[in-house]
């Protein structure tokens, strides 16, 4: 210890002395003593009414409250009092709950489908969905949400509505719901009286903010399929990226007409009967909240001339089905995926037509995909026909191919020319066959998307599969497969497997050689890993039309036949032997002969 850390701590210790015996407090009288050594029980019995005491401060007089309430309301303070009340009214499809605090809806339950814990699906939740308005009161931005409406029931003719009240009586909102007997609509509209004398005549805000339920077992399937979409007055379509998980938003400059919260089966949107002045969306996701999809929003603008006279629009919630769809508002039936590019146009047309059709007749969805396919094969027949015929002729030229082959071995350029000559004087198209396939192609992929959206397959179960719209797992895997999953999809097992058979039955019979015969095995075992978490009525189908397409081959090897082919072919070979060069024929040759001059060159050069 050092001389300055010596003289330090005699200071502190003359400092304590001075203080404890100049400035220390009197002992406790010796009946205070006896107070404190009392049980703790007692102690805390005592301290009670001293809590209670606490409790009973003066209330905030009345004056007070009310002077404070018209600081923040201004003339609608008289409307911030009061609890909040529910009410609900229902028809066939749907049950729909408002809150007398700004007349608005607070819940809507579709009566008719269950969520994947079997409870009834509440497609807005008034704990995680809130829809307001915010009007500018004297330069007060004033949400009704936090006022008190009254509201009043009527029914005519099985249509119910409910009105809900603001009034002071020199002015007043009225907003008014009307519920048809059955369907997924709600009509709206809100009258106004004398609210120039207590408004700015600017913008009225409506703003929705919107958590989806998880509605499906598979959450990560259901946040990649959920998103906001818009429709614009002048005819354009849009939306926020569906498979993004992360924030997404959009200023909508323009007049928006209808703005939607689509998830994978249903919708909540709504439709402005005139267009909304301008908005903005976005969506992102809670990755702790596995008890909700997506969150999104829209901030929408409603002209001040329009909220002042009867602005009007409609709800919609209900399902993703296409008939209902197309008639609540122009592309509407946007919310319901069904391809991009040609493939809509398919599914509208041709998919959806049969599937309802067949809906008529039979309740199992396991035997309807059984008779679109085949009703599909049949259509698609004439074309499987023309593929397979062309087949046959490459087959019956096998020989005379094969002593091309054989007489310019190692030349492929000259193999191919005099190939082609001979395709020519037969009188065979070498890509005659590709066609059809290649025309049936947009069903196979329209087909793709239809299955996985259809809220029709959705809680269907058919033979394994509990669910038609997911996948079937007959296996649950200790351990995740990359690609693949933690689970095995028999159906998609069964498609793999019958692609399998179809691939090695046609390579029996054609000439294709070398990689491309290896390679077409291939696919098959890609189409496992990427279709085991699809929807089961989807591999279901290509399940089912692989075996019919292996039935159609068996039939028509006995309907064709070839030693008639070959003769045939020989005649045409007889009769053209003269024939001039087709200007395809002489522009594919030209073709050939310059790609087998630029390698001669690249050879020399070298």
């Amino acid at each position: 210890m050092d001389r300055n850390q010596f003289i330090g701590l005699i200071l502190m210790f003359a400092l304590l002395a001075v203080y404890f015996t100049w400035f220390a407090p009197n002992p406790p009288p010796a009946e205070e003593l006896t107070t404190q050594e009392e049980p703790i029980s007692e102690t805390i019995e005592e301290a009670a009414p001293a809590e209670e005491n606490a409790e009973a401060l003066p209330a905030i007089p009345d004056s007070i409250q009310a002077t404070l309430k018209t600081q923040q309301y201004g003339a609608f303070a008289f409307a911030a009092e009061g609890e909040e009340n529910e009410k609900s009214i229902e028809n066939e499809e749907i049950i729909v709950t408002f809150s007398s605090k700004g007349g608005r809806i607070k819940e809507v339950v579709l009566k008719n489908h269950m969520d994947y814990l079997g409870n009834p699906l509440i497609l807005v939740d008034g704990s995680k969905s809130r829809s307001e308005m915010v009007i500018d009161h004297n330069g007060k931005m004033i949400n009704l949400s936090e006022l008190s409406f009254v509201p009043t029931v009527k029914n005519f003719n099985d249509t119910t509505q409910i009105s809900y009240v603001l009034t002071d009586g020199s002015f007043s909102i009225v907003q008014k719901y009307l519920l048809p007997p059955s369907g997924f609509q709600v009509a709206y509209s809100l009258e106004s009286k004398n609210l120039n004398t207590v408004l700015n005549a600017t913008d009225v805000q409506f703003n929705w903010n919107h958590a989806i339920n998880r509605a499906e077992e598979n959450l990560e399937d259901g946040r990649i399929n959920s998103n906001v979409r818009y429709y614009l007055a002048d005819g354009d379509y849009d939306e926020l990226a569906e498979r993004s998980t992360e924030f997404e938003d959009a200023t909508l400059g323009s007049q928006v007409k209808w703005v939607s919260f689509k998830q994978k089966f249903f919708t909540a949107g709504i439709i402005a009967k005139e267009a909304f002045r301008s908005g903005y969306v976005s969506q992102t996701v809670d990755f702790g909240d596995t008890t909700s999809v997506k969150n999104l929003s829209m901030q929408m603008l409603i002209p001040y001339a329009d909220f002042a006279n009867n602005f009007k629009a409609r709800y919609f919630f209900g399902p993703n089905n296409y008939r209902i769809l197309k008639n609540v508002a122009p592309d509407f039936e946007e919310n319901l995926d069904m391809g991009w590019g040609p493939l809509p146009l398919v599914n509208k047309y041709l998919i959806i037509p049969i599937f309802h059709f067949l809906e008529r007749f039979f309740s199992n969805y396991g035997i309807i995909i059984l008779l679109v396919v085949i009703i599909i094969r049949i259509m698609l027949a004439p074309l499987t026909w023309k593929s397979h015929m062309s087949m046959a002729k490459m087959r019956a030229m096998k020989p005379e191919l094969d002593e091309i082959k054989e007489k310019h071995d190692g030349d492929m350029q000259k193999a191919q020319q005099e190939q082609m000559k001979l395709y020519q004087q037969v009188g065979i198209n070498p890509v005659s066959g590709c066609i059809p396939m290649l025309l049936q192609m947009p069903i196979l992929f329209s087909l793709f998307f239809f299955f996985p959206n259809a809220v029709e397959l959705r809680q269907e179960s058919f033979l394994w599969a509990h669910d038609l719209s997911t996948y079937d797992s007959v296996l649950r895997l200790p351990f995740e497969i990359p690609f693949y999953g933690d689970h095995v999809s028999l159906f998609t097992l069964l498609m793999t497997l019958s692609t399998i058979l179809y691939t090695w039955s046609n390579s029996q019979i054609t000439t294709v050689q070398g990689p491309m015969k290896t390679l077409q095995y291939m696919m098959p075992i890609m189409f496992l890993f990427v279709l085991n978490s699809y929807a089961s009525g989807l591999t279901f189908y290509y399940f089912v039309s692989n075996m019919v397409t292996f039935g159609q081959t068996v039939l028509f090897r006995k309907i064709i036949d070839e030693d008639k082919i070959h003769q045939l072919l020989q005649q045409n070979k007889k009769k053209n032997a003269n024939k001039k060069k087709s200007k395809f024929a002489t522009r594919l040759e030209e073709a050939m002969k310059a790609s087998q001059e630029a390698q001669k060159n690249k050879k020399k050069k070298k």
